[in-house]
Parts: C-alpha cells; structure tokens; sequence
C-alpha cells in the first residue's frame, strides 16, 4: 500500500477500539505496517482478551495492509520492551510510537479509592512513559550506530490534562502528567531524530459515551459524524509521517474537522519588588496582577 507512511512501521497502543484502532487503520491505509497493541480490557480495566487487537490487524490484512498483534501489558517493562521487539520481529524497523491505551475509573475526590488513583496512573502514565523509554532506547542505539533515525512519538492527552474535570481527577491528573512527559521527551530525543507531539482529542469512544451520551451521539446517516473516532487520526498520520519532521514539542486539540494548536504555560502579566515582599504586599501584587490577567477557563463539569 502507498501513502505518506508507506514503508514505515508503527506500533499503536490501546488499538482494538476507539481512537486505537481509528489511528491503526488510518495509518495503515497510509501505508504503514502495524503492530495493533491491546490488552483487550473492559472500560474499566478489568479482564483480557486477545480478541480486539486480533479483529483490528485482520481489518488491515483484508485491507491490503500489514500488521501484527500485541496482546502484551505496556504498563510493564516485559510488555512495552516486547512492543518494540514486535514490531522489529514482523517488519524489521521501528519508526512511529502512538500512546493510546486507556481506561477510567471516576469518582468525586472524596470517593475516589487509592486503587482508583494508581489504576489509571499505571495505565496513562506509566503506559506512556514505558513505551517510549524501549522505543526511545532503540532509537538512541541506532542513532549512535550511525543510522539517525527519523522516529516519531504521539501521545494522547486530553482536554482534561489541560483544563481540569470534574469527577476525574485522577485521570485529568495522569493526562497532564503526559503533557510534561511529552516536553521533556521532545527535548531530550531531538538529537537522536526523535519527533515527540501529543493529542488532546475529543471523540465517542467507550470512554466517553455515557458521560457525553447526548452531545456525541451517532448523527443521521448521510451526515458529518463530528465525534467519530476518524476525525482524529488524520493529525496522527501526518504527524507521523515524513511531513511531520519539524513538529516536536507541541500539543494539539483534535475533535470533528477543527485542529487547535495548545499554547501552555506561558508567563502572564508579572510584578518584582527586587526585595521580599510582606504578606500584605504580596497579597496586593496578587490581586492586581489577577486582575490583569486573563481568566482561566472553565473546568470541564463546570459549565
């Protein structure tokens, strides 16, 4: 198959359903060979399966395209390095890394277990950052062999890593901590031809269909579907594709046709007495610089 990722090898994590398996499809109708990760979970991140990354690569094959499954748990160091290997054993290069697996387990903070907490942090954080240390340890050994590779990561935020949401404090906690995973990566693997991005994607996925069951429902056929999962991944197959190679660093917004370039942290309006301040004077600065800045938006669950 040709396309603007022809000849390339991805590994796309959480990609028997949703977003994962939209992105895996994409990229391989780009031209792309796939190794489809899932460890087939409920949405909860309860049980396996080996079914929903099998029925995706399969999707691939009768499509013309080339994949492999991954049925291996990329929250441990076993199952992110054998991603690597995976990819390496089928198709004999590794060039694309898209972090997509996830699940939630909401709840108010004050009803909100420690087994909750570390559930969610495991799979979103822990489930990024593993991938992308075998990946980016591959990448930096063939770098230092002489073959500089032009390697590619995408990860996925969420408009609740950048803004907050209520009842999910844990999960918006686990997506912001991608945000800042993804800014040093970016920086850390440059020198090793390493481009590094994040998604913050809005979509029906099982994650999202009961808590917006009406926004997101499926449209009347003939239609523009705004949430299908689709809309997505044509951000992701460019990033991932040659055309990407000057894009590192940087977070996306991505839901129905519009694509947001997220400005983060930024300094805002700032005041220096060149001495320490009292509490009062603080607390005056405080106030008029508040008063100059732009207001924050909204929470998610807010409005």
């Amino acid at each position: 198959m040709s396309g603007i990722c022809s000849g390339r090898v991805a590994a796309v994590t959480g990609a028997g359903r949703g977003l994962g398996r939209a992105h895996a499809l994409a990229l391989a109708a780009e031209g792309a060979h796939v190794v489809v990760n899932d460890l087939g979970v409920a949405a909860d991140g309860a049980g396996a399966s080996t079914g929903p990354a099998q029925r995706v690569v399969d999707e691939i094959r009768a499509q013309g395209g080339r994949a492999a499954a991954h049925t291996g748990d990329i929250t441990t160091t076993d199952g992110a390095s054998s991603l690597v290997a995976t990819a390496l054993d089928a198709f004999g290069r590794f060039d694309i890394l898209v972090n997509n697996a996830g699940f939630l387990r909401d709840r108010m903070l004050v009803n909100l277990d420690e087994d909750d907490w570390d559930a969610v942090m495991r799979v979103h954080l822990k489930g990024h950052f593993l991938p992308l240390k075998h990946a980016a340890a591959h990448w930096r050994a063939e770098a230092k062999a002489g073959r500089t590779p032009d390697a590619r990561v995408i990860n996925t935020s969420s408009g609740a890593g950048l803004l907050g949401s209520v009842g999910q404090g844990n999960y918006a906690a686990a997506k912001a901590g991608i945000i800042g995973l993804t800014l040093v990566a970016a920086a850390e693997l440059a020198r090793y031809g390493v481009r590094v991005n994040a998604l913050a994607p809005a979509a029906r996925t099982r994650m999202t269909e009961q808590t917006f069951a009406t926004t997101m429902a499926a449209p009347a056929e003939g239609t523009f579907d705004a949430m299908a999962p689709e809309n997505v991944s044509p951000l992701v197959v460019w990033l991932a594709s040659a055309a990407g190679d000057r894009v590192t660093g940087r977070v996306f917004e991505a839901e129905a046709g519009r694509i947001t370039v997220m400005e983060g942290w930024r300094p805002g309006p700032t005041a220096d007495k060149g001495a320490r301040w009292t509490p009062a004077e603080a607390g005056q600065a405080a106030t008029e610089l508040l008063a100059a800045a732009e207001p924050p938006r909204p929470v998610y669950g807010t409005r």
